[in-house]
């Protein structure tokens, strides 16, 4: 093939696969970040203490880590019929795109909230703060490095899930490595699509990296957290009253 038949077929193909990673990240962090902190909240010792319901959503969260994407997808067919009243496309591919990395972000979230300092955490409740307000003010904030790393593995994972989602008729690369690759013998058109997807894990690995380090160089520049800053202000008030006393 030519390059003037191979462009729009990588455009395409390049469009599509850009549509399904980038939905399903959006999904998958937005229900998989409340998942991750929700499993460190009802841990023994955590702020909302329920070894049933942490029992539950580990074995679900387990099951779903576990579970082959293939496989995944051909069991979520029904319900990504259901959603998107097709089987086949990269819209339809979004579904169990999204499913699959649910699990997979929030093990990640659950590992990166657990690494914040717990001090901070006390020193919170110690001037009252609740649940809420801990999570938003300490545990995500934080841990916001290792949660941009997270999400930057998270993309990857879902780029290579995409490429399979492709040999079962989803769109994208994968597609295109498959019909044109394997099936037309296109060896060249083959190597060009593995060629376009290790640049652009390389770019996102790339910027994934940079975004975490400015953002852990700049929590360390910014000096202690805005907690600990405020329970260091009240104690020379809190010492000041003991001497008039």
């Amino acid at each position: 093939m030519t390059w003037s038949e191979t462009q729009p077929l990588l455009s395409q193909a390049g469009t599509e696969t850009l549509v399904m990673v980038g939905w399903s990240t959006l999904i998958a962090v937005a229900a998989g970040l409340p998942v991750g902190v929700l499993l460190v909240l009802t841990d023994r010792g955590g702020l909302l203490r329920n070894t049933v319901v942490n029992k539950a959503i580990g074995q679900i969260v387990n099951i779903g880590r576990s579970m082959p994407f293939i496989i995944l997808m051909v069991a979520l067919m029904d319900l990504t019929r259901w959603i998107t009243g097709t089987t086949i496309g990269s819209e339809a591919a979004i579904v169990p795109l999204a499913i699959g990395g649910i699990p997979f972000f929030a093990r990640l979230v659950e590992t990166a909230v657990r690494e914040v300092d717990q001090g901070l955490v006390e020193a919170v409740q110690a001037m009252g703060g609740n649940v809420w307000t801990i999570v938003r003010k300490v545990l995500v904030p934080e841990a916001l490095p290792s949660l941009i790393a997270s999400t930057t593995t998270t993309v990857i994972a879902l780029i290579g899930y995409s490429a399979m989602a492709g040999t079962v008729g989803g769109g994208g690369l994968g597609d295109l490595a498959v019909r044109y690759g394997y099936q037309r013998f296109e060896t060249g058109l083959m190597w060009i699509t593995v060629a376009v997807l290790a640049v652009a894990i390389a770019v996102i690995q790339f910027a994934g990296d940079w975004a975490a380090r400015s953002l852990h160089h700049r929590g360390a520049r910014s000096g202690p957290a805005p907690a600990l800053r405020l329970l260091k202000a009240r104690e020379p008030a809190a010492a000041d009253v003991s001497k008039v006393a």
